[in-house]
């Protein structure tokens, strides 16, 4: 019997173990997962890029940005969103921009204002 219950047990535990090791994972790496991270369209706070990349027909902007702090973000490069499709107009590969990054309510990452910082 008490051979019965240890098999049990450690075959409770090989189910478990992954799932709580996964669980864990995300909740120290996964964006979504992260209470900073939510997926509140109202956080928000103004960070610098870089304009890699404009698709007006799909309403996209691709930027290699600094930390986005509202987000614990570290600097990399993302494609958002624009929340009006007249913020691309007047941006162009190259472009340095300032910008407000969100988390649409759907996941999707968005900027809500873009635009051109003069030298």
């Amino acid at each position: 019997m008490k051979t019965l219950l240890s098999r049990i047990s450690m075959a409770v535990l090989a189910v478990a173990a992954p799932a709580s090791a996964i669980a864990q994972m995300n909740h120290d790496h996964s964006m979504m997962s992260n209470p900073t991270m939510s997926m509140a369209a109202t956080k928000s706070a103004p960070a610098e890029g870089e304009v890699r990349k404009v698709d007006r027909a799909v309403g996209t902007v691709t930027l290699k940005h600094g930390p986005l702090t509202a987000f614990n973000m570290p600097p990399m490069t993302m494609t958002f969103v624009a929340k009006q499709p007249a913020l691309l107009a007047n941006v162009k590969e190259g472009d340095r921009v300032r910008f407000n990054p969100e988390m649409g309510k759907d996941g999707a990452r968005v900027v809500s204002t873009l635009e051109v910082v003069k030298n």
